[in-house]
């Protein structure tokens, strides 16, 4: 930890405003997994800074030191939120990466300083550990608040993650200790997922997927049909760790996923993405919203699945004779105008203008791989997969996107292969996608891609608890 000069962290921004005026990112950090296990899982550093004679190359790679983790959703150690008012940590830096494996539960510490380019594992958290402390495992998201760090699981106790329920713990953001588990009061939660919060409006929100033997050797296609993957958003009390309030969306909207709260923390609104209506096959986004001391969730926006012939379908699709969008991430910029969607399966990027949270209005909209399409990247070059994890940069010019969703389910859907990769595409002024043709990482083979970091901050992990001037 640094005190010099008992000032926060110049990565800390007050507002979204404020964030989006700070310098461009410089550096990447994206997850690598190794779904072969002759090698472990990776942490890739990428150039960012067009300056660079590097730009838009790896620059390391930092192997971890087990195989078979499948690094998922990590995060910071400290962000924005240090600023909140009644922060126990406002001197913390930016510093570590806090990175679970959703398959082995291990956590790994690893430090960015003092060269950013070549980050090092300081310490290493062992699944027997997590279990031990919290009763959880198969750790999916880390979010970093003022009281520390928060991180989802997706699993309970138990070889197949099944015996009890999921749910948030809390790790220490300077010693890395574990506290324990976060709710006091879970009410009807009994599956996880996502997470996020309005932290002076004193909620967090949260939403669900399926417990392991549900997702870890792929989609189980009996469940899903039977609807039995999670449909749900909870919202909790943050400061007494209580559910106040549980909103089923329908059991045909399968798998709700990613939650994107609004930065700005005086606006009470948000947006889920959930993958797909068993239905129809559509994806769709919701927005949730508090009125009157009360929480509702609506349909706003709709994505249809796309007729396609049965011989360029994998096996688990050939007898619907269509693909699915498949939203499998969902990320929102910074003054809370555009949302990104990612349509994995179609390989559609769209770009929805929210500002009107209640009537999404497509803006833009781009192809890049997909089960069927095959799209290329400009210049011809093939593009594996579709855009899955998104970033954007703070700015909101740039949103950076990778194309492995989990290895088992990469097999079901793309069965001819999903090579690690990133992309990049260039917003306009007043919305609109453009790929940047110049940019395109292959990473080592054998690797796959998934979550992306910005050194500084990025659009999925920075929460506020000062409005926008």
């Amino acid at each position: 930890m640094s005190l010099t000069g008992l000032r926060p962290d110049p990565t800390f921004y007050p507002s979204p405003r404020l964030a989006m005026e700070a310098p461009r990112e410089t550096l990447a950090y994206v997850a690598l997994l190794r779904p072969d296990r002759r090698e472990p899982d990776a942490l890739a550093v990428v150039e960012l800074d067009p300056r660079s004679p590097q730009y838009g190359s790896m620059v390391n790679k930092l192997s971890l030191t087990h195989v078979g983790d499948e690094l998922h959703h990590y995060g910071w150690n400290a962000c924005s939120a240090a600023l909140c008012p009644m922060t126990g940590h406002p001197f913390t830096e930016r510093r570590y990466l806090i990175v679970p494996g959703l398959r082995s539960s291990r956590l790994y510490i690893v430090d960015t300083r003092p060269d950013p380019r070549r980050p090092a594992i300081v310490k290493e958290i062992p699944p027997e550990e997590v279990s031990r402390k919290t009763g959880y495992s198969r750790p999916h998201t880390v979010h970093c608040g003022p009281e520390g760090v928060y991180i989802s699981t997706l699993g309970a106790r138990g070889e197949k993650g099944d015996e009890g329920v999921p749910g948030i713990f809390l790790l220490d953001c300077e010693s890395f200790e574990i506290r324990g588990r976060w709710e006091m009061e879970r009410g009807p939660q009994q599956m996880s997922y996502d997470f996020w919060w309005n932290i002076p409006h004193d909620y967090l929100v949260s939403s669900e997927w399926g417990l392991p033997p549900m997702f870890e050797n792929g989609l189980v296609a009996e469940d899903l049909l039977a609807n039995r993957y999670g449909h749900r958003l909870h919202f909790w009390d943050l400061h007494a760790r209580r559910n106040v309030a549980t909103i089923d969306l329908g059991a045909n909207h399968q798998m709700a996923l990613e939650v994107r709260p609004a930065h700005d923390p005086t606006k009470d609104h948000g947006f889920l993405g959930v993958v797909v209506d068993t239905t129809n096959l559509e994806g769709s986004i919701w927005t949730w919203w508090r009125e009157g001391g009360r929480f509702h969730a609506k349909k706003t926006a709709t994505i249809p699945a796309e007729p396609a012939d049965p011989a360029d379908l994998p096996d688990l699709l050939k007898s619907f004779k269509a693909v699915p969008p498949l939203v499998t991430d969902i990320d929102l910029s910074l003054d809370d105008r555009f949302l990104y969607v990612a349509c994995w399966g179609t390989g559609e990027l769209r770009q929805y203008d929210v500002s009107n949270p209640m009537q999404p209005r497509l803006a833009g909209s781009l192809r890049l791989g997909g089960i069927a399409a095959h799209t290329p990247h400009p210049g011809g070059r093939p593009f594996h997969g579709g855009p899955q994890m998104l970033e954007i940069s703070r700015d909101g010019e740039r949103v950076y996107f990778t194309n492995s969703l989990y290895s088992s389910w990469d097999e079901q859907f793309y069965p001819g292969g999903v090579h690690g990769e990133m992309a990049m595409a260039k917003v306009g002024a007043n919305g609109g996608l453009a790929l940047d043709a110049n940019f395109l990482i292959e990473f080592p083979a054998g690797f796959r891609s998934h979550q992306i970091r910005l050194e500084g901050g990025d659009c999925s992990t920075e929460s506020f608890c000062f409005a926008s001037a």
